[in-house]
């Protein structure tokens, strides 16, 4: 029997900035988040006696220059070594674009597969195959420069692909799962989208997700696949989150009060603490609510942005990572006059050229006084800031008729 562990897109110190933004309290735990992954995979593999740890690409996250990185890598691969453990790592699209990546004298048990498809030798009768991304973008299959599969043996290949393409990801090293079916090799370690999924099951062809995740579109416990080769070939899953995003989507409108909702929302978050994967989670609380209660929970929004994070504090394992207040339409929804007018006004002029140019102009101001990572983080490009700038906009006129409309349910 021999044992493998496989993980992919770690994306070490990715920064998870938009946490920090929201509560200093979780900025410390997300900011090692990553890397507490990457060591629970470590410990994974010391403790199932794995033969090798295989990384499908993104170890590393964009650009980000860290000794700090280097140091702590080194000691993680030395503690496998300690035990006998190899390391096998093919570079995906963001390793090849940091400077770290290639700068690391990595002890002698790691393998990094270069730029021409290499096969190396694992045991008696496992051989590894991979190709690491010489350049940031691969827009062509690489799956043609690998080697034919080692006749009489079981045969592994570690590939960084989008396969055909999946949501929010780029496309790279475009493959069929039928290309890679059909090329022989008896397990298919693949790397890029964050969402586990099996794709194959003869041969086993596996994209293991990112072992944690890094913002709210990245939902639930993660994990790494263990190989087990014996005869065939079985897999599971291992957990490796430390820090899980979760959402509570309530509707309210079977609260007859502010207490009742609260009660409400307190055997919610209570139930998802109990349920919780990770170690702790950031939680994006969604209430529905009916009109009036829209206007009088926007008007005090302040007040419910601290009452649910206190809720959520109160396990001892959950943060607040978002608050969001929903309204459903009722036919009994009666209209405002002068304050739906009022509505309408701030809407046309949210959409005058002028007003936009002047608020973009005021919106880039603002991030100009932010340190540069922080600016990528809110707006990266020219559409990024006129979204920023849009819901701004959008969230200003809200309050501004929260308080007129929810001042009349006093």
């Amino acid at each position: 029997m021999l044992r493998l562990l496989h993980t992919a897109d770690v994306h070490l110190d990715s920064p998870l900035k938009s946490l920090a933004l929201r509560d200093p309290e979780l900025a410390e735990r997300a900011d090692i988040a990553t890397r507490a992954a990457f060591s629970r995979i470590i410990d994974t593999a010391i403790t199932e006696n794995v033969a090798a740890l295989l990384i499908a690409g993104d170890l590393f996250d964009g650009r980000q220059r860290s000794a700090r990185t280097g140091a702590f890598l080194i000691s993680e691969f030395d503690r496998l070594r300690a035990h006998g453990i190899r390391v096998f790592y093919v570079k995906g699209n963001h390793d090849a674009e940091n400077p770290v990546s290639g700068a690391i004298d990595l002890p002698d048990n790691v393998h990094v597969f270069g730029g021409r498809a290499e096969k190396v030798q694992l045991a008696e009768n496992v051989w590894i195959h991979g190709i690491s991304y010489a350049h940031r973008h691969a827009p062509e299959s690489l799956l043609p420069k690998f080697h034919p599969p080692v006749p009489g043996a079981i045969n592994i290949g570690m590939l960084h692909t989008s396969l055909t393409g999946a949501p929010g990801h780029d496309v790279y090293a475009p493959c069929t799962v039928a290309e890679l079916a059909a090329h022989g090799f008896d397990y298919w370690a693949l790397g890029h989208v964050h969402k586990r999924q099996v794709h194959h099951e003869s041969p086993l062809i596996v994209m293991p997700g990112t072992p944690q995740g890094r913002d709210i579109g990245e939902t639930g416990p993660k994990s790494a696949t263990l190989i087990t080769i014996t005869e065939g070939i079985s897999i599971r899953q291992v957990p490796t989150s430390i820090l899980e995003f979760a959402t509570i989507d309530l509707m309210a409108a079977e609260a007859e009060s502010n207490e009742a909702l609260r009660t409400m929302l307190r055997q919610k978050v209570q139930e998802m603490a109990n349920s919780l994967h990770g170690d702790f989670g950031a939680v994006r609380v969604r209430l529905t609510v009916d009109p009036a209660r829209y206007w009088r929970l926007l008007r005090d929004r302040d007040v419910w942005n601290e009452t649910v994070r206190d809720i959520l504090r109160e396990t001892g394992r959950l943060w607040l990572e978002k608050l969001v207040i929903e309204r459903f339409e009722t036919k009994k929804s009666a209209g405002h006059g002068a304050i739906d007018e009022l509505g309408q006004l701030m809407n046309d002029v949210l959409q005058e050229k002028a007003f936009r140019r002047k608020l973009h102009g005021r919106v880039e101001e603002f991030l100009s006084e932010l340190p540069p990572e922080l600016r990528a983080e809110m707006a990266g490009d020219e559409t990024g800031l006129a979204k920023l700038a849009d819901d701004l906009a959008h969230a200003g006129r809200e309050r501004v008729l929260a308080h007129m409309r929810g001042g009349e349910d006093r």
